[in-house]
């Protein structure tokens, strides 16, 4: 089954990657989704069967601690996220659970894969809809079955044509807020629950509009170097890259410079490769009127 993706220049078949480095940690009982509702970004609430979302734990100063993608399973929930931060974080879920009837399980061998542009979906609450993308690529993620390849260069770059950021491979944890990595875009924050950690600092960046550093996607003139390489326009770095494939990449940058070096015409550069920044193309914000004056 051929297909065209959205993402400039994807060309592509139905495709599965066995995913590493990721594990598992589920909290069941009867207290579980009302304790988690109170401290995560995700709004639960929301939060269908066979549906995958992506949230955040957060610092009370709003930045996050611990990035996840959440899903239902019976009697709790499940959240994937990069194995090295697994413990930490269930050591932090026990530590807001308080009196709340919950337990929390950690697993850190479980094997999982993603698969996408498949036409066949499954009710089974092991295969669930990563919504981070457009319904129509139909991006499933398989628990406790290892399937495809262990190449996850088509994995990246699928991420990379959608501007889907995941922690430690696009930015650091503790180093940036959800609007940063476009939590806000892809129902990873919610405006509308009430109360979560770090909710005050968040929703003053909403209501003002003060976010200035955002996931876009850079195509340069020539593959591009290693994850972590500066973006810089006239001298001033003004960014720097995430992840990497061929001449794509995805770069956690501050919109107002990118806009101000647009403006004036002044090349933006990933070490020595003029590239060119977009907006992701579901994403529902835009490059500032004007250049901050503070930039």
């Amino acid at each position: 089954m051929g297909w065209k993706g959205k993402g400039e220049g994807m060309t592509s078949t139905a495709q599965s990657v066995n995913l590493s480095g990721r594990a598992l940690v589920r909290v069941t009982g009867e207290d579980a989704e009302k304790f988690l509702q109170a401290i995560i970004t995700t709004d639960l609430d929301d939060l269908n069967p066979g549906e995958l979302k992506p949230g955040a734990l957060l610092t009370p100063q709003g930045k996050i601690l611990f990035d996840f993608l959440v899903s239902r399973i019976e009697g709790g929930l499940r959240f994937d996220l990069p194995a090295p931060q697994a413990a930490d974080f269930a050591r932090r879920l026990t530590l807001y659970r308080l009196r709340a009837k919950a337990e929390i399980a950690l697993e850190n061998e479980s094997p999982m894969s993603v698969f996408w542009q498949n036409e066949s979906g499954s009710s089974q609450n092991s295969v669930v809809r990563d919504c981070r993308f457009p319904a129509e690529l139909n991006v499933l993620r398989h628990y406790g079955v290892p399937g495809g390849t262990a190449d996850e260069t088509a994995w990246t770059a699928l991420r990379i044509a959608h501007g889907v950021a995941e922690a430690g491979r696009d930015y650091a944890l503790g180093d940036a807020f959800p609007h940063d990595v476009n939590l806000d875009q892809t129902e990873g924050v919610s405006f509308r629950k009430g109360c979560f950690v770090g909710q005050e600092v968040v929703s003053r960046m909403q209501h003002r509009g003060t976010a200035r550093r955002r996931v876009l996607i850079a195509t340069g003139d020539a593959d591009l170097q290693a994850p972590g390489t500066p973006l810089t326009a006239g001298g001033r770095e003004i960014g720097t890259l995430g992840s990497v494939v061929g001449n794509r990449a995805l770069a956690l940058a501050r919109i107002d410079r990118v806009k101000e070096a647009m403006d004036q015409g002044t090349p933006i550069l990933a070490g020595d490769v003029a590239v060119t920044l977009a907006i992701p193309p579901q994403a529902r914000f835009g490059f500032p009127e004007q250049a901050s004056e503070n930039a």
